[in-house]
């Protein structure tokens, strides 16, 4: 049977591989869809049987409902990664997937906020008082100087502040570490925020951010945090922690950075994923070539 060996497989993604809590609920919800449409549609086929007509017959029907490129490549990678377990844990020859091809993505831009825009945020807006609010900005100020994502924020150590070498250990996707340079001003705010964190009743000593109760954050506090305070400084219509990330990327690569040295800033595996930021820059040119150039 397709699902006989699902729960071994969420075992491995989340011991061995350290798939975030959100990768594998979206995983073992696509295994268990494809699982539940071949009882439906191909009773009793046997898991040496499954071939790229079943996977295409149920992908025609995700892909007749509406559904986005993005999502059907997720769940053709669900698949993909679970017929690879399989084959290493003996069970299967070959990969059905493999005979798929993915749904070509449109490209999205991503949006990011301006310089005045970042300066107004962290030098003007007024946080809340007391611990909460010194926890708030120091969120905003990480997901804007290092480009982390939300997840591995909320996975921070105090010992992955490297105070002697400047730089901040991040943990990311597949459990591949990076390291990202940390200025003196974001370094006295995180040695402020511990001082502060000290001066609590009780606190967690593991994680570096934490709540004012103590216990560590969570991924919708900072999601709610970000929003609340960019919403203060910018009309984008999208608020959200990622905001951030792509702000931290493209101010860099506006001010010259090599855009080899911003995809390991970001964690990125290949230069692909961090190309989408050279848009941006090559409408910033088009805009001062119109702007400045005598027949522009």
């Amino acid at each position: 049977m397709f699902d006989k060996k699902i729960n071994e497989f969420l075992h491995f993604l989340k011991f061995e591989k350290r798939y975030s809590t959100h990768t594998l609920t979206a995983y073992k919800q696509d295994l268990l869809q494809f699982n539940d449409y071949l009882n439906l549609s191909f009773q009793n086929v046997a898991l040496k049987d499954i071939s790229h007509f079943h996977l295409r017959s149920w992908f025609a029907g995700i892909k007749a409902d509406k559904q986005t490129s993005s999502t059907i490549n997720r769940k053709m990678s669900s698949l993909s990664t679970y017929f690879n377990f399989l084959i290493k844990q003996g069970d299967l020859l070959k990969n059905p997937v493999k005979l798929l091809h993915a749904q070509k993505l449109p490209v999205r831009l991503p949006i990011y906020l301006k310089e005045t825009e970042t300066e107004f945020l962290l030098d003007e807006v007024e946080f809340d008082a007391g611990f909460k609010g010194i926890t708030d900005r120091m969120i905003c100020e990480l997901l804007y100087n290092t480009g982390i994502r939300r997840n591995e924020l909320l996975q921070l150590k105090e010992t992955d502040v490297e105070w002697s070498l400047k730089q901040l250990r991040i943990l990311g996707k597949g459990n591949k570490e990076r390291l990202v340079p940390l200025s003196m001003p974001i370094l006295d705010s995180l040695k402020f925020y511990i001082h502060e964190k000290r001066k609590l009743e009780t606190y967690n000593t593991d994680y570096l951010l934490i709540l004012d109760s103590g216990q560590p954050l969570y991924a919708m506090y900072i999601y709610r945090i970000v929003k609340h305070y960019l919403t203060i400084a910018t009309t984008l219509h999208k608020k959200s922690p990622h905001v951030l990330r792509h702000t931290f990327a493209t101010h860099l690569l506006q001010n010259g950075a090599n855009i080899v040295a911003i995809k390991d800033l970001l964690g990125h595996s290949s230069l692909a994923a961090t190309q989408v930021y050279t848009h941006n820059t090559i409408d910033k040119l088009k805009e001062i070539h119109r702007q400045s150039h005598p027949r522009g």
